[in-house]
């Protein structure tokens, strides 16, 4: 019997996150680097030690053998102890059936048998995509308060933008009192998050009834929410003031990366006091050679910096040659920039190669037409040969060139 666990948070990190294209061709989407040396799912996971939940199931299902053997035993976010940890979750099978998970809710459904085993008061459900810093032991004490069913994060939006996100409806108190998906006309700007807190008593009860119903898409923001507002469960909305971003696309991912550089942007890695731990390479120190251009960037180790860089992210163990150019983008790890190359608004992925004097992205006032300007993708292990010229919004696969 393993001791009682107030809290467990469980991780959904199953996604295949297609609108990242060649990125999470082979691996799933909580798995893409970000930030010169992190993966995305480092900040839900670092955000669960720093809140002191130490008990962690990661929900995997797409493409997960780079996430696990990344996860492993946990010890990076101090997640690997006897009695608690983290737990990679993936479907398996069962007496009487077998089923890939097949919606957010049915992730949880089919892996009860694990909560239970630390017979907890409240479970955190938080999404594997999104970049933020955030302290769920408030999350939980405000859900705690409010003798709540269930608390849902929610920030702020702009009123023009409110349209593009689930937005919650609230009285005075936070109470919720409607969910809008996508609305035309929203009537609030309190967009949700994707982060829960659960009284477990509760969500077990819903969760095993939308199982057992045969029309439902096993979710819970078309199904389970929906179904205990109905029942007349307290819900409340959480507002959560700090940055936040959900990196599903390649422009909100080349984003967020862009916004490590600017000093407005309160998103600071550097804090002693709430640290993002990450699995890392043991590298050198990075070179930045003598004649090299280096501007505003973040450089990770092993990095070997001949030509020009500025405003752009180097993952570890990327080389930039002399007379490269390297603005506003993101080199991954591994990757080369040949000599005479230039790369602008653009993302370079895992060991590719920019053959030299080849053209990767444009800036955006050279293209006239802005609805055909866009990050331009390098994908994985990816060869450009010399002279080539990949236009702004294009994605390039491996397996194209090498046709």
């Amino acid at each position: 019997m393993l001791p009682k666990h107030e809290v467990v948070a469980m991780l959904l990190a199953g996604g295949q996150g297609s609108r990242l294209g060649v990125l999470t061709k082979d691996i799933a989407k909580p798995a893409v680097p970000f930030g010169g040396k992190y993966r995305i799912i480092d900040f839900p996971l670092s955000n669960c030690v720093n809140s002191g939940i130490e008990t962690v199931g990661v929900l995997t299902q797409y493409q997960p053998l780079e996430l696990n053997e990344y996860i492993g035993s946990g010890q990076p976010w101090d997640l690997d102890s006897m009695n608690a940890g983290v737990h990679v979750l993936s479907p398996y099978e069962k007496r009487k059936k077998t089923d890939w998970y097949k919606g957010t809710a049915n992730a949880i459904t089919q892996n009860i048998p694990f909560i239970e085993r630390y017979n907890p008061d409240y479970v955190v459900v938080l999404s594997g995509d999104h970049i933020y810093k955030m302290d769920y032991s408030e999350m939980i004490s405000f859900h705690k308060e409010k003798g709540a069913a269930v608390t849902i994060a929610v920030q702020p939006v702009p009123m023009e933008e409110a349209s593009r996100f689930g937005i919650l409806n609230t009285n005075e108190d936070d109470s919720i009192y409607e969910f809008d998906e996508k609305p035309k006309k929203p009537k609030s700007d309190l967009a949700n998050m994707g982060i829960y807190v659960f009284t477990w008593e509760k969500l077990r009860k819903f969760l095993l009834a939308d199982d057992e119903d045969p029309k439902s898409s096993n979710d819970f923001g078309k199904n389970v929410l929906p179904a205990m507002l109905n029942a007349g469960e307290k819900m409340f909305a959480y507002r959560f003031e700090g940055y936040w971003k959900d990196v599903g696309t390649i422009d909100s991912l080349w984003e967020s990366n862009m916004d490590l550089l600017d000093p407005n942007v309160p998103l600071d890695l550097s804090d002693a006091d709430w640290r993002i731990y990450s699995r890392n390479p043991v590298m050198p120190p990075h070179y930045v050679a003598k004649g090299a251009h280096v501007q505003n960037s973040l450089i990770a180790e092993g990095c070997n910096v001949y030509g020009q860089l500025e405003f752009s992210v180097l993952f570890a163990g990327v080389y930039v040659a002399p007379g490269a150019v390297v603005t506003d983008s993101i080199v991954m790890p591994g990757a080369r920039i040949e000599e005479g190359a230039h790369v602008q608004y653009a993302i370079v992925a895992e060991n590719a190669v920019i053959g030299p004097n080849s053209v990767v992205g444009k800036r955006p006032e050279e293209v006239e037409n802005k609805d055909e300007w866009g990050v331009a993708v390098v994908g994985p292990d990816c060869k450009l040969p010399a002279g080539s010229v990949v236009p702004p919004k294009a994605m390039i696969d491996a397996e194209e060139v090498e046709k």
